[in-house]
């Protein structure tokens, strides 16, 4: 089913639309991150009048830094655990648009700070989501949490929205907490003041710009940059690849059906892949690697490792049913942008035209 509807959304699938973006106020959290930084780009080149409100990037480099973030918005660095810090900004922005991004991001992190990793996931979600309560010119929320919120029953068909939350590890679980979260404070606070809030739910998003540890093509860049091989934990793991530039957009697209209608986009959205772009990891650092040049990209990691599970695949046909959204690049085309960008001597300019030529590639 999903894979006909996305064959049969493409043709009309949208773009953001200009009209709606520009001298809009939008605060953005998390916008320092990978993620962040891109939508920062995306919300620019709209003409979005920005807040952002992130820690420092954790990175150097980074992302935030190579395209220019602190110009491209109303920049403050502050904690989403800090629930005054948080009221603060949200108040003297008054956005009408809030995207929240904000997040501990890492599964292997949350193993080594799983306290931490609530905080931040679960309570400063409460804290955004309050603050936004509490300001009368909040219209949209779109709060981010992972394709990595469902129980994972190991099943080969993609996870639906009404597939049961849960999670394994910290990272995972706190995500699935923060879909409670948004869920309750919809339910009861926001909706009733006509106030629209939806969640939304990515794959494992790849691109230019991401320097995490522990993360599959970060890791695979560093390597190969040093001549040598990577070593991988689960070369056999399924996971939904795709270029951050998808869910980015479909995000937007979501913030604005939840302008137009809050009570019918106001619920969990998922933003994956084509079917034909659930890969192995090992399929992922073959494909990087020829466009890297490498012969030998990659060895398996010896001794015990986190648990994480063997397969995740996503069905995004509501999103291309109700929002027009479907997915444009293959994995391989994916992975050459990504190759480009790390390789590019101007990453900004780089940034710009990746963002510019993958929003021309659907209709106005």
């Amino acid at each position: 089913m999903e894979n006909l509807a996305l064959k049969r959304h493409a043709a009309r699938a949208v773009a953001p639309d200009l009209a709606f973006w520009a001298g809009r106020r939008v605060l953005l959290t998390g916008h320092t991150g990978f993620k962040g930084s891109w939508l920062l780009v995306l919300l620019d080149t709209l003409g979005a009048k920005v807040t952002g409100l992130a820690l420092a990037p954790d990175t150097v480099p980074s992302m935030f830094d190579c395209v220019g973030g602190a110009a491209l918005c109303d920049h403050h660095l502050a904690d989403i655990g800090d629930a005054a810090a948080v009221e603060a900004i949200v108040t003297r922005a008054e956005p009408e648009i809030v995207l929240h991004l904000a997040a501990q991001p890492l599964v292997r992190a949350s193993y080594a700070d799983p306290l931490g990793t609530y905080r931040t996931n679960v309570m400063g979600t409460a804290h955004v989501l309050d603050a936004c309560r509490k300001t009368a010119s909040v219209r949209t929320i779109v709060s981010v949490t992972t394709d990595k919120c469902y129980a994972n029953d190991g099943r080969s068909e993609g996870y639906r929205e009404d597939a049961p939350l849960g999670g394994h590890d910290p990272y995972s679980n706190s995500k699935a907490c923060a879909e409670l979260v948004s869920a309750c404070w919809r339910d009861s606070f926001l909706a009733e003041h006509g106030v629209g809030l939806a969640t939304a739910r990515a794959g494992n998003v790849i691109g230019g710009g991401d320097w995490s540890a522990d993360r599959l093509v970060p890791d695979a860049i560093r390597a190969f940059s040093a001549g040598r091989a990577l070593e991988i934990r689960n070369p056999d793991a399924v996971r939904p690849w795709q270029h951050v530039l998808e869910p980015l957009t479909g995000y937007l697209l979501l913030a604005e059906a939840l302008a137009t209608d809050p009570a019918r986009f106001g619920r969990g959205w998922n933003f994956g892949p084509a079917p034909a772009d659930m890969a192995s990891v090992r399929d992922v650092i073959d494909l990087l690697a020829g466009h890297w040049g490498v012969t030998q990209p990659w060895a398996k990691q010896p001794g015990e490792h986190p648990h994480e599970a063997a397969m995740l695949t996503l069905d995004s046909s509501a999103a291309a049913e109700a929002l027009n959204w479907c997915p444009r690049l293959s994995l391989d085309r994916a992975l050459k942008l990504t190759a480009d960008w790390y390789r590019a001597d101007d990453k900004r300019a780089t940034t710009y035209s990746q963002a510019e030529d993958f929003l021309a590639m659907v209709p106005a």
